[in-house]
């Protein structure tokens, strides 16, 4: 997943234990495995490369589960939420702080729109030269399928870490609730709130990690699809849903919306938030601090 993972669960069994973190491991190498564009041997990346096949490409099942999430998160931000909108990565690069010309962004965006891709049953037509790209959906799947798989193999208590990602199975000991700090964007010493999780899930985003300053301003990792440029609202949001995939999507649709329309997003859900602003403010509401 690229990044810092954790499982804790309690079991009486140290050997039965240590036999279900072995396959909650292996059921994490396997998500990795298929969906990551880092290797040419994934799922996804057969399916990149099926972009302009005239015969299509047969996707199973769980895939198109994945598939659908993200149209409901496309319709859901009015387009904001796009898996083709990876192609951007061709133009801008954060690790060099490197800022495109306007012209190649927009030799880029004619390639992006998930309303172009063509279906008929389970066969996928992928548009020449574009690609698919489950950031904002895959990690956050991950942590459910293994609080599944756990729930599965017996464990009646544990939490699921995938890079701040969170899973929660059942409560602690004593019917104790997890909590979970929230790291302050700009100082990984402090904490900006608390959640108390009981079941469900906690996921957040932010342009904390992967993003660089140029002359005075900010350039976001997160894309506006239909302009190529980062989007320039919140700084960070993290939210509390029943299922860590339902909270990821409302926190990175919130990052890429208007700080004011993102703001108006998070409170209508009903659901639990917290969040800072490009100005530095918190803020948040239904949280345990």
């Amino acid at each position: 997943m690229g990044t810092y993972c954790e499982i804790q669960l309690y079991e009486p069994s140290r050997i039965r234990a240590k036999r279900m973190v072995r396959r909650l491991i292996g059921e994490v190498n396997r998500l990795e495995s298929k969906y990551t564009r880092y290797r040419d041997d994934s799922f996804l990346s057969k399916i990149n490369r099926s972009a302009g096949d005239q015969t299509g490409i047969k996707i199973d099942v769980e895939t198109q589960k994945l598939f659908e999430h993200a149209q409901t998160c496309y319709e859901q931000s009015d387009g904001l939420f796009d898996i083709t909108a990876g192609v951007l990565r061709r133009a801008w690069d954060f690790s060099r702080k490197r800022i495109p010309d306007e012209s190649e962004l927009q030799e880029l965006l004619p390639l992006i729109g998930q309303e172009r891709l063509n279906w008929h049953d389970d066969i996928l037509f992928l548009p020449e030269n574009m690609e698919i790209d489950f950031g904002g959906i895959v990690k956050e799947y991950a942590a459910d399928s293994l609080a599944n798989l756990a729930r599965e193999l017996g464990v009646k208590r544990g939490l699921i870490n995938l890079g701040g990602d969170f899973a929660a199975i059942g409560l602690q000991p004593e019917n104790r609730p997890w909590p979970i700090g929230i790291t302050h964007p700009e100082d990984p010493t402090k904490t900006i709130s608390h959640f108390h999780l009981s079941e469900g899930g906690l996921a957040s985003s932010g342009d904390y990690e992967r993003s660089f300053i140029f002359d005075g301003k900010r350039y976001s990792h997160l894309l506006n699809p239909t302009t190529g440029w980062p989007c320039a609202g919140l700084r960070a949001v993290s939210v509390s849903a029943n299922l860590c995939t339902v909270a990821g999507s409302f926190a990175t649709i919130a990052m890429l919306k208007q700080e004011q329309d993102a703001l108006n997003w998070l409170t209508e859900s009903g659901l639990p938030f917290v969040f800072m602003d490009g100005a530095g403010q918190i803020g948040g509401a239904g949280l345990a601090n």
